[in-house]
């Protein structure tokens, strides 16, 4: 009796035990699976999720015919965790297999083009870290992901190409080993070019393997813009080509190429030598990474003679006709002044056209000096000297045009045959665009516009228009120079079978010090055909070895001019250039 007690009252003891763990066991359970069902659904997937980068690729720089000037690839390191190596399981449908490392190594040597045992050694080890491969594309990247091996990782690294090397590198500039943009348009347009990155989760098995549907894309990646610019890859080469040979043959410090579209004040080339390659900046000196045509100024000498000359008319100072006193040394009425010309010769009698056609300083200053100090500077500040260009290129320099209320008796005199005053290889080209476009000055247009990817317009610049000369100066003033290409002793060379060109030849004396060295920066801008202007090309040779006079710029100007105009099939000349007055100056020929 006693013992039946005892059983039933431990049977009860064990029922009412089992009941509790029941009971705790269905409030876990509810605990689980309704009142934080939610929460370790979310610490679950996080311990099998992973979350990364998707890196935005770098807008394309293209020129004016869409050729590709700079593009981004992505480029990865492969490597491994030698401590994780080992086979990889994978379940299908229930059915558990087994790829081992012999399998995996076989599969993937070919693809990193490594023999089985080369391999082998890498993965041998237990450090967390073994590169197998440097900067593979992204088909072999592609490739060895779909392998799924999950002791395989990689570092992905922005890889910017500049297909045509050189070509332009001066403006377009470059980027650093990490993508970030160090120089010229890629670092003035990072907001057009960089993308913004994107993030992407996906989950692990028990194995270590991604699951394929599991692909969540967080933040999608945006690329960046493209920028499309109006320079003309091929005339571009082409300059850079006659530039590279300028500076060899000469000795000279630097050379720069400036072709300017007269019509749309599109610069369809800003070639320069020595130049840069982006996909190597470093093999260039870091004085030559830049743009000189945009941030070298110089003393312009006598191509500054055909804007006075276009002011003398404008202003009504004089006209084709007139003619002042020229000797070839001028002693002014003040202590210690004089202008001399580059050449000795019997006093002359010359017209405008004349002081052009033979680089009259003492001619040219008579003219000038007529117009008072304001006016000219109001002028020369409307041609765009003294300030930046609209472009505002990185480093531009503004150059240097006083105010006129600061020249001195001399720099009044000097500004009117270009010294006195330093300007930049664009402020000088588009000036002279000015005078072949019936006397407006466009801004210059070296970016055309960014666009998304849809093609859709991100940016583009605006243009405005600065009326400077009247239509009809304009155009006398280029008869005038035209004078320059048929008869000057230097200009003579820069004349184009078939086609009429006008132009000024310059030579200026680089400053040393207080005073002026024995080195020069000789130039020609000029512009053809002169009945309808296509084209400026503006020619500048910077400290060339023993040259002192501008015949050596007339030969690249002639080239480049040549190779637009075939180019752009601009019809030859069909008109005659008028006949114009010299003066009585003989037949005397200058070096300048």
């Amino acid at each position: 009796m006693g013992t039946h007690r005892s059983l039933s009252r431990r049977l009860g003891v064990f029922a009412l035990i089992l009941l509790v763990m029941v009971l705790g066991l269905g409030i876990r359970l509810v605990d689980y699976q309704v009142v934080r069902a939610e929460q370790i659904r979310e610490e679950s997937f996080k311990s099998r999720s992973i979350t990364q980068t998707l890196p935005a690729l770098r807008g394309q720089i293209r020129d004016s015919s869409g050729q590709v000037l700079a593009r981004t690839v992505f480029r990865y390191d492969v490597n491994a965790a030698p401590k994780n190596v080992g086979s990889v399981f994978k379940t299908v449908d229930g059915v558990r297999t087994e790829r081992t490392v012999e399998q995996i190594v076989a599969e993937l040597a070919p693809l990193i083009e490594l023999t089985p045992e080369e391999l082998t050694l890498l993965l041998a080890g237990d450090s967390e870290y073994s590169n197998l491969a440097k900067k593979v594309d992204g088909e072999t990247y592609n490739a060895i992901r779909e392998l799924n091996i999950p002791w395989i990782y990689f570092d992905a690294f922005a890889d910017r190409l500049y297909p045509n090397g050189a070509v332009a590198g001066n403006v377009i500039g470059f980027v650093g080993s990490d993508g970030a943009p160090l120089a010229g348009l890629e670092r003035q347009y990072n907001t057009c070019l960089a993308g913004i990155d994107g993030q992407e989760t996906f989950e692990r098995s028990a194995e270590g393997v991604r699951i394929p549907t599991s692909n969540v894309t967080t933040q999608p990646t945006q690329n960046g813009g493209t920028l499309n610019l109006a320079i003309d890859a091929n005339l571009q080469f082409f300059a850079q080509q006659v530039l590279a040979n300028t500076v060899n043959d000469l000795g000279a410090q630097w050379a720069s190429a400036v072709v300017v579209e007269v019509e749309t004040g599109k610069l369809l080339a800003a070639a320069e030598a020595p130049s840069v390659d982006p996909n190597d900046p470093a093999a260039s000196d870091a004085n030559n990474r830049g743009s000189k045509i945009f941030q070298a100024a110089f003393e312009p000498g006598s191509i500054m003679k055909a804007l006075t000359t276009a002011i003398v008319l404008d202003t009504k100072t004089a006209n084709a006709y007139d003619t002042v006193r020229a000797p070839d040394y001028m002693k002014l009425d003040f202590a210690g002044g004089w202008i001399k010309d580059s050449f000795g010769h019997e006093p002359f009698n010359l017209t405008l056209g004349g002081v052009l056609r033979y680089s009259s300083n003492t001619g040219m200053s008579s003219f000038g000096i007529k117009i008072d100090k304001e006016t000219r500077y109001n002028y020369l500040q409307k041609f765009g000297f003294g300030s930046v260009s609209p472009l505002r290129f990185e480093g531009e320099s503004s150059g240097i045009l006083h105010d006129y209320k600061d020249w001195d008796k001399m720099t009044n005199y000097a500004t009117t045959y270009g010294q006195g005053i330093s300007i930049t290889g664009i402020q000088m080209a588009y000036a002279y665009q000015a005078m072949a476009n019936e006397g407006v000055r466009l801004d210059p247009i070296l970016v055309e516009n960014c666009t998304a990817d849809d093609g859709s317009i991100i940016y583009q610049p605006k243009q405005n228009a600065t009326r400077v000369l009247s239509k009809e100066t304009a155009k006398l003033n280029l008869n005038l120079m035209e004078k320059v290409v048929e008869f000057g002793g230097v200009g003579r060379n820069a004349a184009i079978d078939g086609y009429r060109v006008a132009g000024k030849t310059g030579t200026a004396q680089i400053k040393d010090g207080t005073g002026y060295g024995s080195q020069f920066a000789i130039s020609f801008y000029g512009l053809a055909p002169v009945e309808n202007p296509k084209f400026i090309v503006g020619i500048t040779i910077y400290k060339a070895v023993g040259v002192s006079n501008s015949l050596q710029a007339t030969f690249p100007f002639k080239a480049i001019m040549q190779q637009a105009l075939k180019t752009y099939r601009v019809p030859p000349s069909t008109t005659k250039s008028p006949d114009l007055p010299s003066g009585s100056q003989g037949e005397v020929e200058p070096r300048n």
